[in-house]
């Protein structure tokens, strides 16, 4: 997770806003801009082509985090594309992967299997459905020294209308250790931390181990949009081709989404940037004017409307008691530099950037805030934890933030609390630094639903309440996919919170699909939590520090216990890489503390590497109707907290009944595994399991 603080104290003044006599005037002068406006971005008209199918060409194959959609029916974001990914496309590149090995390109992919192309080679896709827009996850490689380089795509339609793309590698290829460089050449950030790969701490080891460079090189991907100007049927083909003479010696293709995207939205009766001076061409910084409108449309009792173009915006943009309209996110586009501070703001910031901000939680936060369709795109290519460069920051309470698209920010939203009832819906988080979202430090009462967060830097979603207990809050019906490091939904500590009918793919590093930790200084876990109809797929990543893997879901006990009442129910952990269930505490504090009161019940398990339940804590589970096939390993792996008594361990397991089902060890729950056999065998064989499908 990201190690973000509170932002800096922003203090703005303001009247309720009131409806005026000029507010009328106000709002037919800037009518007309408005509409002038609507031809930036604006879809070229057209008949679309028809697909010729020609020979070669491959059937669309539709999935979802590279499953048949049908096994995640109901789960995970309702979103307004198609995914394909490219290894199930026609090609003449290569086919990379499966391979879920950290610090590899097919790793970081969707499905953990990509296309790589050298220059004159293509992958082409056949439209499922129609479309007029595309996004194209892709890896092309850093430059030498770091810093990334540029490349061309080419993108043909039916062979013909060619457009390019420019591809970049400027916000991708992080290496070292926490909180990563982006130098390929340096030395270990931490020459006194443990490492792996010499099981040593190098730098009180003699001789100094050789440590190969670049170490532990990450972040791969990005992903671009592109508007083709016209709708396409069914059936047509979309072609990548690395042209010849490009600067990059390869480029990966992941995936290619497909997007019907809607004619641009207008908003009339507002107070349009435009007419206070904002520059949609993106040459002149708009900052300033977006001050101006968001002060005259508090005044008038107005929403601003952002028509369609890229603004520059350098800063933070702070919003009370305002509602703030785009054209679309596809249309709409706020975009700025990093900015280097003169001298570290009071919260320890070196760097401002674009971004949307509530006041400061300890000046009452920001209240009534609505912002909407529009994207958010950031300059951010470092990985500095007291910098406030988020898409969204702040405290917003009794506010909305829904349609937006947000990339190459630290974090997509972060909100510092307390504040409370805030709702954040259908956006889009990709390719960021840190964590998609976090809810941090007493924020109650709010939901996260329908958003889809890919490539994150650290915890796709996250509740930490550190000094204040997060409570009420739902994560519902989100899609995360491939967080590089850490998890997809994490919940650290907090009171009465709940995780619903999300769907979590190909977690890669440090973490895994769903974490539940006592860490990171957070309040206890109290009340309850739920943790209700998820499904998890690929999940469950090696730990570099403890040797071990780690399981789709985990619960750690590092600075608490956690025995708050916590029901795991309805759950799908497809396709584990090691454990679909993990209990867990550190060794140095193995005998302080224990996890208490987890409940597992009407879950599904299919495939695991090695176990179903891995137990490396003190405390007590129950499991009801748990049924598990294509196990790895024994189906339970309980070391307990390892003092190996003769009384057995010190975790013990409840079987309620329907645990059924298991793999090549026999009955995952068999009752000699019971209450709290010693069954410790922390690093079996493991044992890639059959592809799911259909229960």
């Amino acid at each position: 997770m990201s190690w973000s603080i509170t932002g800096a104290a922003v203090r703005q003044s303001g009247r309720p806003p009131r409806r005026t006599a000029g507010a009328a005037r106000a709002a037919r002068a800037v009518a007309a801009v408005t509409a002038a406006a609507l031809g930036l971005g604006v879809l070229a008209g057209g008949t679309a082509l028809a697909g010729t199918g020609a020979d070669g060409a491959s059937a669309p194959v539709v999935t979802r985090a590279a499953l048949s959609p049908s096994l995640v029916a109901g789960r995970g974001a309702k979103v307004d594309f198609v995914e394909q990914e490219a290894e199930k496309a026609a090609t003449n590149g290569t086919v990379i992967g499966p391979d879920r090995t950290a610090y590899t390109l097919p790793a970081e992919a969707s499905g953990r299997q990509a296309v790589k192309l050298t220059p004159g080679q293509h992958v082409e896709f056949t439209l499922p459905s129609a479309a007029n827009a595309i996004t194209v996850r892709y890896s092309i490689p850093d430059a030498p020294e770091g810093g990334g380089i540029t490349a061309p795509l080419d993108v043909t339609v039916n062979g013909k209308n060619r457009s390019t793309m420019t591809l970049t590698s400027q916000y991708a290829w992080l290496y070292n250790q926490y909180p990563f460089s982006n130098d390929p050449n340096a030395g270990l950030l931490h020459p006194d931390w443990w490492i792996t790969e010499c099981s040593c701490v190098p730098s009180g080891t003699t001789p100094a181990p050789t440590i190969d460079k670049p170490f532990r090189p990450n972040h791969f991907y990005d992903e671009q949009r592109l508007l083709l100007g016209k709708k396409y049927r069914a059936g047509d083909r979309v072609r990548l081709t690395v042209p010849a003479g490009s600067r990059a010696a390869w480029t990966v293709v992941d995936l290619l989404d497909s997007h019907l995207v809607g004619l641009p939205r207008v908003e009339l009766a507002a107070a349009n940037v435009l007419a206070f001076g904002a520059d949609p061409s993106g040459r002149r910084d708009s900052a300033d004017a977006f001050d101006r409108a968001i002060a005259f449309a508090k005044r008038a009792h107005l929403k601003v409307y952002l028509p369609p173009g890229t603004y520059q915006v350098n800063r933070h943009i702070v919003v009370d008691k305002v509602t703030i309209v785009g054209a679309g996110n596809w249309y709409t586009i706020i975009k700025g530099r990093e900015v280097d501070l003169a001298t570290p703001a009071p919260d320890g910031s070196v760097h401002t950037g674009v971004g949307f901000y509530g006041k400061d939680a300890a000046d009452g936060g920001s209240t009534d805030v609505h912002l909407s369709g529009f994207a958010i795109e950031g300059d951010v290519r470092e990985r500095v934890d007291t910098d406030q460069v988020n898409g969204i920051g702040g405290a917003m309470s009794d506010s909305t933030i829904d349609g937006l698209h947000i990339r190459h920010t630290k974090v997509g939203l972060w909100f510092d609390g307390p504040m409370s009832n805030l709702r954040v819906t259908n956006n889009v988080i990709v390719d960021q630094i840190a964590d998609g979202l976090n809810f941090h430090t007493g924020v109650t009462d709010s939901v996260v639903s329908n958003n889809f967060v890919r490539n994150s830097g650290d915890d796709g979603l996250a509740m930490w309440s550190e000094k204040t207990s997060n409570a009420g809050n739902t994560f519902d019906h989100n899609t995360v996919q491939t967080p590089v490091l850490a998890n997809g939904i994490a919940i650290y500590g907090g009171k009465d919170n709940t995780v619903s009918n999300n769907l979590i793919a190909d977690p890669v590093r440090e973490g895994s699909a769903i974490q539940v930790g006592s860490r990171f200084g957070a309040e206890a876990f109290t009340g309850h939590l739920r943790i209700t109809d998820n499904t998890t797929v690929r999940a469950g990543t090696y730990e570099l520090n403890w040797n071990i893997g780690l399981g789709a879901i985990w619960f750690y006990a590092l600075e608490k216990n956690i025995d708050a009442d916590i029901q795991v129910t309805g759950d799908h952990f497809l396709d584990s890489t090691y454990n679909a269930i993990m209990l867990v505490s550190d060794w140095p504090v193995k005998d302080l503390y224990a996890i208490t009161n987890v409940h597992f019940k009407d879950i599904r398990v299919d495939g695991t590497g090695t176990s179903v339940v891995s137990a490396r804590v003190a405390g007590s589970a129950s499991f009801q109707n748990v049924d598990a096939r294509n196990v790895g390993a024994v189906g339970v792996n309980n070391c307990g907290s390892f003092n190996f008594t003769p009384a057995g361990s010190e975790f013990s397991l409840t079987d309620l009944g329907g645990n059924d089902g298991g793999g090549t060890t026999g009955a995952w729950l068999a009752p000699w595994e019971l209450p709290n056999t010693i069954t410790c065998d922390d690093r079996p064989p493991v044992v890639s399991p059959p592809a799911p499908s259909p229960w």
